[in-house]
């Protein structure tokens, strides 16, 4: 089905979220409509602020937001679902679009497996009533399930649609960019360079995958790396823990602008606690790349400056490959809780593979390094 008749048939004119692959004709068709017009379209941190804005939508207008999200959302989204919109709370409608990852019998990584099964009864316990939407959809089907929602939004209720793969199409393609050379691969090479055996705890997505591929271009093992397939936002909150533990190593997390985002408070708990071993690294290419590429409020975000104010030692930001290099030394040989922004390109190589052991084995191995 065209986005088009999707979005007509939906008919709001407010729609805020976190970028999903599942929906990349949504994001791209949104992006295109929208702009930087945030009265109709924000890209939230995370799932949860979306539904909190939808919200405030209609405590403003008194109509009906959408809020989108890949399924893994679901849990950053049930606080506000259930103790904010609920009709048993304040009763605020919104038309939730959930992309379908992991859905049963279609083959998926191993992170969205039991996010895919439990997707459904998710939205049952929460008592959002949905429709599935598959590449036989239509603008009419949309528009029917619309009419059978309509009595549930005016009572303060909430609805879904839940889309599987390929149910969207759209022909436009947005021009993501910046302005910035470093490629992601290249800088995890010149981290990886510094590393030694410390152990790595890497966010989810591409930089994964790129770390995975490069030990095994070095022919290393992967037991120095955590990566953080799933969970996106949290690999700084995981390097945290195994940090405080773990005195006597240096420990790095590579993180993204993206996931840095989503969870910020946890930057705050890293500077209270304030361990000394630990080096945090977002790469910043401002962009939710593996979703698709939608810009991030990194954009405009001052990440080191947010670091400081959270209570990181010091704080610095590497704009090219001598910078970077300069930066990692002082990271390697420098005491106290440090925090690297990197400014990177935005592309990945077309033939970038995906990590070929499982999460248990990665979980094992990593574990065994450490101990």
């Amino acid at each position: 089905m065209d986005v088009k008749a999707f979005v007509a048939a939906i008919g709001v004119d407010f729609y805020t979220g976190v970028p999903d692959s599942q929906l990349k004709a949504l994001c791209n068709y949104l992006h295109d409509r929208f702009g930087q017009d945030t009265r109709h379209h924000i890209i939230a941190a995370n799932e949860g602020n979306a539904v909190a804005l939808a919200a405030g939508y209609h405590l403003a207008t008194g109509k009906v937001g959408a809020v989108y999200m890949q399924n893994s959302g679901e849990g950053n989204a049930i606080n506000p679902v259930a103790s904010l919109i609920d009709q048993r709370v304040y009763g605020v409608p919104v038309i939730f679009v959930v992309g379908w990852r992991g859905e049963p019998g279609i083959k998926d990584e191993p992170q969205h497996a039991f996010q895919g099964e439990i997707t459904l009864k998710l939205l049952d316990c929460m008592e959002i009533s949905y429709l599935v939407v598959g590449p036989e959809s239509t603008g009419e089907n949309i528009a029917e399930a619309m009419e059978r929602f309509k009595p549930l939004l005016e009572s303060g209720r909430s609805v879904a649609f839940v889309v599987r793969k390929g149910a969207l199409t759209y022909d436009g393609k947005p021009d993501y960019g910046n302005e910035h050379t470093m490629k992601r691969e290249k800088i995890l090479e010149h981290i990886v360079s510094i590393t030694g055996d410390d152990p790595i705890i890497c966010t989810t997505g591409k930089a994964s995958r790129e770390l995975f591929e490069l030990r095994e271009r070095l022919g290393h093992g992967h037991e120095r790396d955590f990566l953080t397939v799933g969970s996106m936002g949290h690999s700084s909150s995981i390097a945290l823990g195994i940090a405080l533990q773990q005195l006597e190593k240096t420990v790095w997390c590579i993180d993204g602008d993206g996931a840095a985002v989503m969870h910020m408070g946890a930057m705050a708990i890293i500077g209270v606690a304030n361990p000394p071993n630990l080096r945090h690294i977002v790469i910043n290419n401002g962009a939710h790349e593996t979703v698709g590429g939608m810009p991030t409020a990194a954009v405009r975000v001052d990440l080191p400056g947010v670091a400081l104010a959270c209570g990181y030692k010091s704080a610095m930001t590497a704009e090219d490959f001598p910078q970077l290099d300069q930066a990692l030394d002082t990271l390697r040989h420098g005491g106290g809780l440090t925090f690297l922004e990197v400014k990177a390109a935005l592309g990945s190589r077309a033939d970038l593979g995906r990590p070929t052991t499982s999460p248990q084995e990665n979980k094992e191995a990593f574990m065994r390094h450490l101990c």
